[in-house]
């Protein structure tokens, strides 16, 4: 059973500069939700309890956002603001909250390697906050079904364009359901000429134990950071990985386009706010 998450923010998000010269990419704002409280509230509606998020030194805002905050909650007590009181207490019961520091930023693979004592030897899914997703049945929910069935590695698939192939890992798979694939192989960031199929990974997975073995044996890859891709490619030496193409609304929230898209899309969703659009 899944039942711990672990969420990448330690990043410098170069993509979103300047905006995030002094404020985390992760607390920027869709609508009046930072975007990494999407990512928690993802998990916790999939069935996780214990959310790790690995963050950098001067990233304190991620922490005091799960945190309490005594003075404002004192201040919307006395000034009789019931409502906002709870949306801000519900923020910190969401889940039980651990902080893994990242001294150095090397990429997601070494992101998710600092967060093998938290994992405890038990699975672990990972989510990347600037990817949002939104449907019927949480995305993450629909990798742990798979995860359960097939008792192996399983991660999010999408169909991606040509100009896809440069952002993503791109996989070779076959079908082995309606929407469950066996992963082959995967390519970081092929481009289209060398991307072996229109489907890539687009940032939620749920790892057995051997992800951080794999890890331990990989190098500098892509940009000279350590690529999941790159481990999940040796985690295929020994085991069986699984993909799920989703099913629902994803977007990239990392750059401006994406975010704006999810801005817009959860702001039609607000009855106070839908007529705008």
């Amino acid at each position: 059973m899944v039942q711990k998450a672990l969420i990448p923010a330690a990043g410098y998000a170069t993509r979103s500069l300047p905006a995030t010269k002094a404020v985390p990419k992760e607390m920027l704002p869709l609508v009046d939700k930072p975007m990494i409280q999407y990512a928690v509230e993802e998990a916790v509606a999939s069935g996780i309890k214990e959310v790790g998020i690995v963050t950098a030194a001067w990233k304190t805002a991620i922490g005091r956002h799960f945190g309490p905050n005594p003075e404002l909650e004192a201040f919307l007590e006395k000034k009789g603001k019931g409502e906002l009181l709870e949306s801000v207490k519900k923020v910190e019961r969401l889940a039980e909250f651990a902080f893994i520091l990242q001294p150095e930023q090397r990429g997601l693979g070494h992101a998710i390697s600092m967060g093998e004592e938290f994992a405890g030897g038990k699975p672990l899914a990972v989510l990347n906050p600037d990817t949002i997703y939104d449907g019927r049945v949480p995305c993450l929910r629909q990798l742990i079904d798979v995860f359960e069935e097939k008792r192996a590695t399983t991660v999010v698939l999408g169909k991606i364009d040509r100009e896809g192939t440069k952002k993503y890992g791109v996989v070779r798979a076959e079908k082995v359901s309606e929407r469950v694939y066996r992963i082959l192989d995967l390519i970081e960031k092929p481009g289209p000429e060398k991307a072996p199929s229109d489907m890539a990974v687009l940032g939620r997975y749920v790892f057995t134990t051997g992800i951080f073995d794999a890890l331990r044996n990989t190098g500098p890859g892509y940009g000279g950071e350590i690529q999941i891709t790159d481990a999940i490619g040796l985690l295929l030496k020994t085991e069986s990985v699984y993909g799920v193409l989703f099913e629902g609304r994803h977007f990239d929230a990392g750059g401006n386009r994406g975010f704006l898209e999810a801005t817009i899309h959860f702001a039609r969703k607000r009855p106070d706010l839908s007529s705008l659009f």
